[in-house]
């Protein structure tokens, strides 16, 4: 169950990553890649939010289970 729960935290670290660069893009904070869909676009703001969030509860989730193994 450890193995399960790293990866758990590892695809929660990353989705919160994504979703914080998803945020950026569709706010227009970030520039990257230039030729980007996805620049200034506030529908990708808010998956990006909604990504970061979930990313946010399964890193949550994987910690609140510290005690039992």
């Amino acid at each position: 169950m450890l193995f399960l729960r790293i990866i758990a935290f590892i695809l929660g670290l990353l989705a919160v990553a994504m979703g914080l660069l998803w945020v950026g893009q569709g706010t227009g904070v970030v520039l990257w890649p230039a030729d980007s869909f996805m620049l200034a676009d506030r529908a990708w703001a808010f998956r990006g939010a909604l990504l970061a969030a979930v990313g946010l509860i399964v890193i949550w989730l994987t910690r609140r289970g510290n005690g039992r193994s």
